[in-house]
């Protein structure tokens, strides 16, 4: 981002005239000088970083986002799909240019179908009221948003015709995918994008790992450092472009049917490593990869809280039929041996629950790791 104007192929696209234009309240649902298609990220660094595509590479874009979000269908089901005119319920962070929003409406005015927006911050009744009147049959959005919904179907309070459920903006849990299914009785699609390219694969099944579209994409892993090279963006061209997500490769399966790499990916930042310190004085970090894919019987949610450099929480959000002592065991055989690998026998954790994990405000967003300030 230091070298915008350098690197973006196309002279008349510049950072400070993008910031301009992206702070008149008017523009938001236009594109930059009629042909430029803008969005940032959701400010997780305190800045909004700007990423430009123009027609041509937004309509690849979307054709990668259409393919994910029927992915596993059979034709004639897709023909069904599209000739009934889905009706399409988006839920998360919508008051800004943020990739999945401006993608997912563009995508469903491509496929002919309804649409409704639901900001993660309205209050719950009146996106009930939403919901009811709409009666959606997909919906796509950050799964902690979707689980919002699929809490009020289980209490009765909105109808429940979802054919499909998309995934995507954060990382979605063994616990909370096998939740989602249970509620919906449906496929559960988890798609993976950023702002730099939103169409970058998706999990079709837990276990199975991330399909990579490598036809849009090259990721490679280089001790352990993820980088982007972007096939079809050539206004903002990234090579090699470092992500601080966490990728692993994966072996394909021997069943497989895609022609795709596959991984095992952590939508993280380098800033959510946990660090403390040893008794003697010495820091140890816990990495989010470690505490990722807890899965607990009845733990829907979960999320870490550190406190201090000596010690954390972790908040759990559990099913109404979950045993709390089931729970606090399961959680206890991970992270016992993961402190005790580390040489963190001293530091102190409690596990506390809570009605539901709560979102940040800004972005909408359920980070796994929250960090208290001024750690003493």
């Amino acid at each position: 981002m230091q070298n915008f104007d350098e690197l973006v192929t196309e002279p008349e696209v510049k950072q400070e005239e993008l910031r301009r234009f992206d702070e008149e309240p008017a523009s938001k649902s236009e594109k930059y000088l009629g042909r430029y298609h803008i969005i940032h990220s959701s400010g997780s660094t305190g800045i909004p970083r700007y990423f430009v595509y123009d027609d041509k590479a937004w309509g690849q874009m979307l054709l990668g986002i259409i393919r994910g979000a029927l992915w596993g269908m059979g034709m004639i089901d897709i023909l069904k799909l599209l000739a009934g005119r889905p009706r399409i319920l988006y839920i998360a962070a919508t008051d800004g240019r943020y990739a999945g929003a401006m993608a997912v409406g563009d995508g469903i005015t491509g496929l002919h179908a309804r649409q409704e927006y639901l900001d993660i911050n309205e209050p719950i009744e009146k996106g009930n009221q939403k919901v009811i009147k709409f009666d959606p049959n997909i919906v796509i959005g950050y799964p902690s948003a979707i689980k919002l919904m699929a809490e009020q179907v289980r209490l009765g309070r909105v109808p429940n015709h979802i054919e499909r459920v998309i995934s995507c903006g954060e990382p979605l849990s063994a616990g909370l995918r096998s939740f989602l299914e249970d509620t919906f009785q449906c496929p559960v699609i988890n798609f993976y994008g950023s702002s730099e390219s939103l169409a970058l694969g998706l999990e079709e099944k837990a276990g199975d790992g991330m399909i990579l579209f490598d036809d849009l994409n090259v990721i490679e892993v280089e001790d352990g450092e993820m980088y982007l090279t972007c096939l079809y963006n050539f206004t903002q061209p990234l090579i090699r472009y470092h992500l601080t997500d966490t990728l692993r490769p994966k072996r394909r399966l021997s069943n497989d049917l895609y022609g795709f790499s596959r991984a095992e990916v952590l939508l993280c930042r380098n800033e959510d490593e946990m660090w403390f310190q040893k008794t003697d004085g010495t820091e140890e970090f816990i990495h989010p990869l470690s505490v990722e894919g807890i899965c607990v019987d009845g733990l829907r949610d979960y999320q870490f809280v550190q406190t201090s450099k000596k010690s954390f929480q972790i908040r759990a959000e559990i099913s109404e039929d979950a045993s709390k002592e089931v729970i606090v065991h399961g959680i206890e055989s991970i992270v016992e041996p993961l402190l005790s690998d580390k040489a963190l026998e001293n530091i102190h954790y409690e596990i506390c629950f809570v009605d539901m994990i709560e979102v940040n405000p800004d972005t909408g967003k359920k980070p796994l790791i929250i960090k208290k300030d001024d750690l003493q």
